[in-house]
């Protein structure tokens, strides 16, 4: 048969008809036939009772395995492993029931009866225990009341969640009233499945939450989860995940607790628990399913792990009172319910008789490891004699110092006795149902009770409590606990804080961590993080195919910065601004110019004063040898023009320096170039007349040359008549004036002022921030406004210097005292050399160092240039001043060229004289030094 297709409510309608087919079967002619008999352990107490409450508590934990024999017929299974704190709640529902029977102000006219049945901690018996409650007789038969005995009230119980769920479905049927105790699953919270279920518990949708909340607080994203294999532990974890997972928070790992004994599935569990990294555990499970756990965790030297633990197994003496528990759950942290002191429940806890029921007895030979069973007793076991002091054993059973389930127990039990109470003092006329008429208290229908539960309100005797119920449910109010050592080696259960589900958001959890001692007695709380929070400067790099708690912490690039822990990604700084070293705060750029006050400012500053301060005295010295020969054979109009160029020049350098202003950066380019222009055009000037007297020097040694040449063959011809060539004059060797040369000054520089006119009119340079060159710098610099102009102005200063240095070459052979020939070449190849060593210097260097190096090279060619030209000049003037003459300044040939040019020419005038009779001479020969 497939059941695939049904819901978990359609399958368990399907068990529960095979269960009542079990039950009876009907042959036909219609008869009735039994097919089973139930084995329950409990109390009972119906006799001379006019209301009958029942109950059911685990008091076992789990049934006896047999063989699945299908041989034999099916016998009801018995139960073992004996609860001594289940056995307490039992006892607490008979001491309720006893405290309200002895009362005048509850229920004074009604004896409460009781069918308690023991569950085993197993759906089966639970569902057993309900079938027999609401037939009335062992041999159960559904939807049948046999007998005439008091009527049935309501149920207290069934235990833990799934016995619940099950008793609840069955109940519900009916419209049977039941309040649990212990149940706290979120699922039966659904009225449409559970109509008649109510309980004393809060649903564990509040402590789902409230766990959350609590792993939230103290920034755990890495935990492990535990379950119980039942609707308490699959749900509880499963509301507490999703809470926790839309948080951030991830889970290490989520195992679930056997609910039969199965050693490889907790080896594995603990297994899981020893590799994992996760410090947090969050266990949802009963003390029952949890302690083989417990005992494994403890064998296998379990430790550093803090245990969040659930109600069901906070305060219980099963797992905290075992051997070395300490080293394993030191420092857990547990919700637990509210706890309360119930006067007199001790007194009747140790007044019980082993001799009254089957329960009791067992317990009692447990206790005092003795037996009423006369066989054992024969075989050597102590006999029971029920003096025994139940005072002198410290177990669980008569401990009341956490009364927290069994406070449930006591409230359940006193709500159904002030519903009854509250259906016994209806008035005829004024009562809840149709024509406001009332239940009667000795023969009403369950559903007329639960009219009385839902609008049930009480205080709850020796603690005050006001208890009701909100849609069968009551306030999600929780004590936090904290397991620490007390002065006995022992657990203590130190509170820690609560939690409210009915506070506002921010009151909800409030915890004291000064009163927290986490696991191993430390007082810091532990760090359970799969990875480690990336700090401000870093982003998260989610590891791939792991959580999103596993990530690695990324550097943030240069530029970005990261100013949160745990930033997914990292922020651009905006243009002016930069990450600092530690990439958590954008920062300005550093501004870098170069500035008059600094070091290098101040050197280069001095430097560019000294050059035109130098240049000035030249000046100062031509002035004051205005008339002598050496300052007026070239033209001193253009040297006092040269000297100002190199004034400009020397003063633009300082113009580069400081900040970057408009007038600045447009004074300095315009300033440099018309300054070189200025220099340049000057030197042409005096460079073509240099050429022009080295070319007239070059042609009189051509005819010294010719008129040997002349000599030489009138001699080997003597009838030969020959003319000697010209030899020029001194008028010829300056073939420009002074005014031609200063037009070539004025012209070059003003074609120079046009462009750069034209230059700072159209696209004039202008400041900008480069932010390009240096991520953390802003460099302030001049941008030239476009690479046209820049490159045409300064490209026509280069081809006047090409020109100039072109003159210079030529006349460096100037024969003179005075070469200035020479002088003017040396000084443009240290102007070439110069700005040749500056284009790779200038395109290697950044920043203000730059606009250092375009300095150093104006002031080293302006140096070269003012050096080579004019040292020698002032060493004549201040130094050799006998060497100031006029002969000593005009061109003149090699003597030897002289001298053969006399003897060649007097030679051919003897010949001539001999040869012509009219004694006539042909040509003459006059030179001047």
């Amino acid at each position: 048969m497939d059941l695939t297709g049904l819901g978990f409510k359609g399958r368990f309608l399907l068990v529960l008809c095979m269960i009542f087919y079990l039950f009876t079967s009907v042959d036909a002619e219609g008869s009735c036939k039994l097919k089973a008999k139930f084995n329950l352990r409990g109390y009972k107490e119906v006799e001379k009772t006019t209301v009958v409450i029942g109950g059911m508590f685990p008091v076992h934990r789990s049934l006896i395995s047999t063989d699945s024999n299908t041989t034999d017929p099916p016998e009801s299974v018995d139960c073992e492993g004996f609860n001594f704190r289940a056995f307490r709640w039992a006892q607490t529902m008979l001491f309720a029931l006893k405290e309200i029977n002895s009362r005048t102000d509850l229920l004074p006219k009604t004896e409460l009866g009781y069918v308690i049945y023991d569950s085993c901690f197993t759906i089966s018996k639970a569902v057993e225990g309900t079938l027999t409650f609401l037939t009335g007789q062992d041999e159960a038969v559904p939807n049948y009341r046999c007998g005439n005995g008091p009527p049935l009230s309501a149920l207290v119980g069934a235990g833990g969640s799934d016995l619940s769920i099950a008793t609840a479905r069955i109940l519900g049927l009916y419209y049977f009233p039941q309040v649990s105790y212990e149940s706290s699953c979120s699922v039966l919270e659904s009225r449409f499945q559970y109509p008649t279920f109510l309980r004393t518990i809060p649903s564990d949708e509040n402590q789902s939450v409230a766990m959350a909340k609590l792993v939230l607080r103290f920034g755990w994203t890495w935990v492990g989860t535990i379950a119980a294999e039942d609707d308490y532990g699959k749900y509880g974890i499963k509301r507490f995940k999703e809470v926790v997972e839309e948080a951030g928070v991830c889970i290490s790992f989520s195992e679930t607790l056997p609910k039969i004994k199965n050693p490889e599935a907790i080896a594995r569990i603990v297994q899981t628990v020893h590799d994992s990294t996760a410090k947090i555990i969050v266990v949802f499970s009963s003390d029952v399913d949890l302690s083989p756990l417990v005992e494994a965790l403890l064998q296998s030297n379990v430790t550093n792990r803090t245990w969040i633990a659930s109600e069901a197994w906070v305060t219980s003496a099963a797992i905290s009172r075992q051997p070395n528990v300490l080293s394993l759950l030191g420092g857990t942290i547990g919700f637990a319910v509210k706890r309360a002191e119930i006067p007199s429940l001790k007194k009747h806890l140790l007044s019980i008789s082993p001799f009254n029921d089957s329960l009791t007895e067992e317990f009692w030979g447990i206790v005092f490891n003795c037996t009423t069973n006369y066989t054992l007793i024969l075989k050597g076991m102590r006999r029971c004699t029920g003096e025994e002091m139940l005072g002198t054993v410290d177990n669980t059973y008569s401990d009341v110092s956490q009364l927290r389930i069994t406070y449930n127990v006591y409230k359940a039990v006193y709500a159904v006795a002030h519903a009854l109470h509250n259906l016994e003092l209806c008035k005829t006329g004024s009562g809840p149902f149709e024509n406001n008429t009332c239940a009667d208290i000795t023969n009403f229908e369950p559903w007329q009770l639960m009219y009385y539960l839902i609008h049930l309100r009480f205080i709850v005797p020796h603690t005050g409590e006001e208890l009701f119920f909100t849609n069968g449910e009551v306030e999600g109010f929780y004590e936090l606990l904290n397991w620490q050592s007390d002065s006995n080696g022992g657990i203590a259960y130190t509170h820690i804080g609560y939690y409210n589900s009915t506070a506002p958001p921010e009151e909800k959890l409030v915890i004291n961590n000064g009163s927290i001692i986490w696991n191993n007695n430390v007082l810091k709380a532990p760090r359970s993080v799969c990875s480690e929070r990336c700090q401000p400067g870093t982003r998260m790099g989610i590891r791939q195919g792991e959580p999103v708690c596993c990530f690695d912490c990324i550097p943030c690039a240069d530029g970005e910065i990261s100013n949160t822990t745990d930033a997914r990604g990292c922020i651009q700084c905006d243009g002016d601004y930069w990450s600092n070293a530690n990439h958590d705060e954008c920062v300005p750029k550093t501004i870098e110019f170069l500035d008059f006050s600094e070091p290098l400012g101040i050197t280069l500053i001095a430097i560019a004063a000294f050059g035109a301060l130098a240049a000035i005295v030249v000046a100062i010295i031509f002035l004051m040898h205005l008339n002598t020969p050496l300052v007026n054979v070239n033209d001193p109009l253009l040297t006092f023009s040269l000297l100002l160029g190199l004034v400009i020049t020397f003063l633009s350098a300082i113009v580069f320096l400081g900040k970057p202003q408009m007038w600045s950066c447009m004074t300095s380019q315009v300033a440099l170039a018309v300054g070189f222009a200025l220099i340049l055009s000057s030197l042409m000037g005096k460079s073509a007349l240099l050429m022009l007297r080295a070319r007239a020097v070059k042609a009189v040694k051509a005819a010294a040359k010719a008129a040997k040449a002349a000599a030489a063959a009138s001699e080997q011809s003597p009838d030969t008549a020959v003319f000697a060539p010209a030899i020029p004059q001194k008028n010829d060797v300056d073939p420009i004036h002074p005014r031609h040369q200063r037009v070539i000054m004025i012209m070059c520089t003003l074609i120079q002022v046009v462009g750069c006119t034209a230059w700072l009119i159209l696209m004039p340079p202008h400041p900008v921030k480069n932010t390009g060159v240096q991520n953390i710098k802003i460099i302030l610099e001049c941008d030239p406004g476009n690479i046209i102009f820049i490159c045409s102005i300064f490209g026509y200063d280069i081809l006047l210097a090409l020109v100039t240095f072109a003159f210079a070459f030529v006349a460096r052979k100037l024969e003179d005292h005075f070469n200035e020939g020479k002088s003017v070449t040396f000084g443009m190849l240290v102007f070439f050399i110069v700005w040749i060593s500056f284009v790779p210097a200038y395109l290697s260097t950044r920043g203000k160092f730059m606009v250092a190096v375009q300095i150093f090279a104006i002031l080293a060619s302006s140096f070269g240039l003012l050096a080579c030209v004019f040292i020698p000049k002032c060493y004549v003037l201040l130094v050799k001043p006998e060497r100031n003459k006029e002969e000593m300044m005009i061109p003149r040939t090699k003597s030897r060229d002289i001298a053969a040019a006399a003897a060649s020419s007097a030679s051919l005038a003897t010949t001539s004289s001999s040869g012509n009779p009219n004694g006539t001479t042909v040509s003459t020969l006059s030179l001047e030094e």
